[in-house]
């Protein structure tokens, strides 16, 4: 009740452009990219044709990946919202699609991609672990911290895909043991490094499955297939006016 009176006082805001309706305008919902099928069917990279693995998946020992989005545009700009500006609520508008783009969520419990102490004190709080927060919500899934930074690594967007990986090479620890089947849950995925560096902790624990699932995923040098824009490809998620996503016919 709280939280719907604060609403109507002070009414949330376009996650993508911070001005038109929440949770994405109509001018944002139109840019917005959904990855959908046909895709790889380990990573969700969009394809011609599905393929069981791609030159995009993330490495060993993930298991899967699923993202909603193409990291740029609305989507990008409100995971920047939910990690620069203190848009806590974005992790719940995100958090809808996340649930869609997973289907079945294959896991037992619910972790996330810890951020390290001194990044988490600039934030004020950590991005993923909303986000992780928000999709537990919604999936009926336990969320519990299964992860911690070993190594503080600076941040990962200048550096090379092999870089990376040699960055993210024994930079997390389990904190106990894990259960065969973990969701681990971070906003973008890109290389796949740092999902790999949390998989072989968790493997490490005992998780026989990490599965992936990120906000939005960001993909370079192009190949992605041809598709004609077309606003049927959007359905609503649960009754959250504005979302939309793959599978079911317009409003």
């Amino acid at each position: 009740m709280w939280s719907r009176t604060i609403d109507v006082v002070f009414p949330r805001r376009c996650a993508g452009c911070g001005d038109g309706a929440w949770p994405f305008c109509s001018g944002c919902l139109r840019e917005l990219v959904v990855l959908e099928p046909p895709w790889c069917v380990r990573c969700g990279r969009p394809s011609a044709l599905p393929v069981p693995m791609c030159r995009d998946c993330p490495p060993a020992p993930v298991t899967s990946a699923r993202a909603p989005f193409l990291y740029r545009g609305p989507a990008k700009r409100a995971i920047h919202r939910l990690k620069f500006s203190g848009w806590r609520d974005v992790a719940a508008a995100l958090a809808d699609a996340m649930v869609v783009a997973l289907g079945t969520a294959p896991a037992d419990v619910i972790t996330w991609v810890p951020l390290s102490r001194r990044r988490r004190a600039e934030r004020g709080y950590d991005q993923a672990r909303a986000l992780a927060v928000a999709v537990g919500h919604r999936t009926g899934l336990p969320v519990v911290r299964l992860l911690r930074r070993s190594v503080s690594t600076r941040p990962q967007a200048t550096r090379s895909a092999f870089e990376r990986r040699a960055a993210m090479r024994g930079a997390f620890v389990a904190t106990g043991p894990a259960p065969a089947r973990v969701l681990l849950v971070d906003d973008v995925l890109t290389t796949g490094a740092t999902a790999a560096g949390c998989a072989q902790a968790l493997a490490e624990g005992g998780a026989r499955e990490v599965h992936v699932a990120t906000a939005a995923r960001a993909l370079s040098g192009g190949g992605l297939p041809l598709r004609a824009p077309r606003a049927d490809v959007y359905a609503r998620v649960g009754s959250r006016p504005g979302l939309w996503l793959p599978g079911d016919p317009p409003r």
